[in-house]
């Protein structure tokens, strides 16, 4: 511990960080991340929500050695090799060291995901060669698998899975840095029901069954703050005139894609100002958000309605030009908003009785509560289809709900006849 580097954390209070993981922090890919808010757009409402990814990837780091700690404590690593949890510590680290400016806003128009982002800065320059000094040659393509959860590596759950240590630290630290008691989980308990189970698939993290009633608190906590934080309707209202703007910017030539993921929030935004000033730059650096001029829950479409706006961009970027053309708005006036398919709890991990016995917790597995169906009601109600628009205008909902449970095939016919309505 004379050699632990002792950090001071809001939400955990002291991170011990080893002598490895402090140089990773300290090379430039890693202290970029200072300047890249966790939350996005969010402290346009939540005004305390201005933490950044810097320090939640420190709370994950942490996580992964309180965790290690507690399983080496009950011999559940006792078949695992050191490196193998060394490797995990330092996927913890840098699981978010590709992430863009603004947070996933770039992904939901098609930008690289985080993820992939993150293989050059992981597998060349000062990250990779502090890796391979410190490790070994082939620890950056481990680290990489890991975070991609790819990894055959029986601690994967740990980095990417349903009981992910980043979740446990995102969901504490976003309620308490927006002020709103969304965010409650029961970490101690969901870390001290963490076990090393065998299976046909050999070794795998899951956990015992006394922890079932702490998973429940982690879904009701996503599911609460996907509701009021995440997927905000003001934030969403911010977060689709940056995504418009960003790919303006692009489609011009004003922005080259290729270098989104080296920008911070604010150099971004410097740049785009410089190269690419627009009135809706203007109107989301000085708050004058777009108002709803339409929603309706996910609950109340039909199956699979409107998922063209949420992975479709081009063909959504069309028809919000279309229909700000039919309501005497100018393009980039009118903007729809789905958020990308997400699953409120991911459910698949093996659980262990107490005598011994295992199950799987799956979508037709077992639980307390039916988990993965109530993760599934959950979803449907937090996520909201909305039009936004620049001021008021009279837009039909009848219209609106033709139009979205039109399939892709028939919304391009539509547009090819110019007529939306038709």
């Amino acid at each position: 511990m004379s050699s632990m580097e002792i950090i001071r954390d809001p939400l955990w209070n002291n991170i011990a960080v080893d002598p490895l993981a402090m140089r990773l922090v300290d090379t430039p890919a890693f202290q970029r991340l200072r300047y890249v808010r966790q939350l996005g757009l969010a402290f346009l409402v939540y005004p305390g929500a201005t933490h950044s990814r810097f320090e939640h990837a420190l709370g994950t780091y942490h996580l992964a050695r309180r965790a290690l700690a507690l399983l080496d404590e009950r011999g559940a690593l006792a078949d695992i090799p050191r490196t193998v949890c060394a490797t995990v510590r330092v996927a913890a680290l840098l699981h978010d060291i590709g992430h863009y400016p603004f947070s996933h806003a770039l992904e939901e128009i098609g930008a690289l995901h985080h993820e992939e982002v993150a293989r050059p800065l992981i597998t060349q320059g000062a990250v990779a060669d502090a890796l391979r000094e410190a490790m070994s040659d082939e620890t950056p393509g481990e680290v990489i698998a890991l975070i991609r959860g790819e990894s055959r590596s029986p601690l994967q759950r740990l980095i990417s899975g349903s009981l992910d240590l980043d979740k446990l630290d995102y969901l504490r630290r976003d309620a308490f840095m927006c002020g709103v008691p969304y965010g409650e989980i029961d970490v101690d308990r969901l870390l001290n029901s963490l076990t090393v189970i065998e299976d046909d698939d050999g070794f795998q993290i899951g956990i015992v069954e006394k922890g079932l009633s702490a998973l429940e608190s982690l879904l009701f906590a996503r599911y609460q703050m996907y509701r009021n934080v995440y997927w905000h309707h003001a934030v969403r209202s911010a977060t689709a005139m940056y995504k418009r703007l960003v790919e303006d910017a692009v489609n011009a030539g004003s922005l080259d894609a290729q270098t989104l993921a080296g920008f911070t929030d604010e150099g971004l935004l410097h740049d785009l100002s410089r190269r690419a000033p627009t009135p809706l730059l203007a109107a989301l650096r000085e708050r004058r958000l777009f108002k709803r001029a339409f929603q309706c829950p996910a609950g109340d479409l039909p199956p699979d309605a409107a998922e063209w706006i949420a992975d479709d961009p081009a063909l959504t970027r069309r028809v919000e030009d279309a229909l700000a053309n039919e309501l005497g708005l100018n393009p980039g006036e009118l903007l729809l908003d789905y958020p990308a398919k997400t699953q409120m709890l991911g459910l698949d991990m093996p659980v262990q009785r107490r005598n011994g016995e295992v199950f799987r917790l799956t979508a037709k597995g077992e639980g307390g509560i039916n988990l993965p169906k109530l993760a599934e009601e959950f979803y449907r109600s937090a996520r909201w289809l909305r039009v936004f628009t620049c001021r008021p205008v009279a837009l039909r909902r009848d219209h609106v709900l033709d139009l979205v449970t039109r399939s892709r095939e028939q919304v391009c016919v539509a547009l090819d006849r110019t007529l939306l309505s038709s």
